[in-house]
C-alpha cells in the first residue's frame, strides 16, 4: 500500500481511518502486506486488519527502510542491504515508491527477482504523467521557444505537496519561473491541491478537463488560486493556455506544469504523443 491520504471521499469516507479501513479490505489471510510510510491513524487501522487475517506486515521504518546516500539508494531489511541506483523518476516521493517496490519483491522470494534485476528495473522505470517532461509534439509546439512543459496527474493534497517539493528541488538546480495549467474534477479539493504551490508558482492558468461534465469550471479553479494569494487566469483548453504564455514577460522562459487530473493528463498525452524524454 502506498501512503494513504484524503481522496475519493465520496467512496472511501472523509477520514484517514475510514479510508484505511476500506483499503485494508484487500488484505488476504496469511498473505504478506507491504506498506509505504503511513500516517499513524491509518497505520493503526491497517495493523489491526492484518493481525485479524494473520497477514505478515512489512512496514517502512519497521521491517524495511530506504534512503538516498551519495546519489544512490540504500535499501535495508532483515535479509541485508542493497546498494541501488536512484530511479530516473523525479521527486523524493519516487524514492519511497522505489522502496515499496523493492520491499514487495524481497517479501516474495518465490518470484526469484534478484538484486541485479531490481537494479535494472529501477534504471529503466518509466511512469507517464508523473512529473513527465513532455517531448516535442503538436501540443508543446504551441508554447514559446525554450519553455519546459511538464505533466503530472496529481490531484489531491498529498500529490500537490509531493509535486511542489519536487519542483522546488528542480528550481534550486535550474531556476525558471513556474506557471501551472490546472484542470480538476468537482470531487477534488482544489485549494488543498494548490496550497503547496503558493509562493512557488507565478501564475495558475485554469482549464476545463476535456469531456468531463463533472469537472470544476476554470473560473472556480482560478478563484481558488486567487484565494490562496496566487495569480489566476482562465483558458479554454491546454493549447490555448500554452499559446497565451507569450503574454507573460517571464525570463528565463518558464517551466510549465500541467496538473490536477489524470483525465486531463491522458488528454494531453493523446494530443501531444506519449514519447518520454
Amino acid at each position: 500500500m502506498t501512503p494513504l491520504s484524503i481522496d475519493h471521499v465520496d467512496f472511501l469516507g472523509p477520514t484517514l481511518e475510514l479510508i484505511a479501513a476500506e483499503k485494508a479490505g484487500i488484505i488476504k489471510r496469511r498473505v504478506p502486506v507491504i506498506l509505504a510510510g503511513q500516517p499513524d491513524e491509518a497505520l493503526a487501522v491497517i495493523e489491526r486488519a492484518a493481525a485479524r487475517k494473520l497477514a505478515p506486515l512489512f512496514a517502512r521504518g519497521q521491517q524495511w527502510t530506504m534512503h538516498e546516500e551519495a546519489g544512490r539508494l540504500v535499501y535495508s531489511d532483515e535479509a541485508g542491504l542493497l546498494d541501488l541506483p536512484r530511479p530516473r523518476l523525479m521527486g523524493a516521493h519516487q524514492i519511497d515508491n522505489a522502496g515499496l517496490a523493492v520491499a514487495t519483491l524481497r517479501a516474495l522470494p518465490q518470484l526469484g527477482v534478484n538484486a541485479a534485476a531490481i537494479e535494472t528495473g529501477l534504471r529503466a522505470a518509466e511512469w507517464p504523467a508523473r512529473l513527465q517532461r513532455l517531448a516535442p509534439g503538436p501540443l508543446t509546439a504551441r508554447a514559446p521557444a525554450d519553455v519546459e512543459v511538464w505533466l503530472d496527474g496529481g490531484h489531491n493534497a498529498a500529490g500537490g505537496a509531493a509535486l511542489a517539493n519536487a519542483l522546488a528541488e528542480l528550481e534550486e538546480r535550474y531556476a525558471r519561473p513556474l506557471v501551472m495549467i490546472v484542470g480538476m474534477l468537482g470531487s477534488k479539493d482544489v485549494a488543498a491541491f494548490l496550497a503547496p504551490f503558493a509562493g512557488l508558482a507565478r501564475e495558475v492558468i485554469a482549464v476545463p478537463v476535456p469531456g468531463e461534465h463533472k469537472g470544476l469550471s476554470p473560473e472556480e479553479v482560478a478563484a481558488a488560486a486567487a484565494a490562496l494569494g496566487m495569480s489566476g487566469s482562465v483558458a479554454r483548453d491546454v493549447g490555448a493556455a500554452l499559446d497565451g504564455l507569450a503574454a507573460f514577460p517571464l525570463m528565463p522562459p518558464p517551466r510549465v506544469l500541467i496538473a490536477g487530473s489524470l483525465y486531463l493528463a491522458g488528454a494531453v498525452l493523446q494530443e501531444n504523443g506519449a514519447a518520454l524524454l
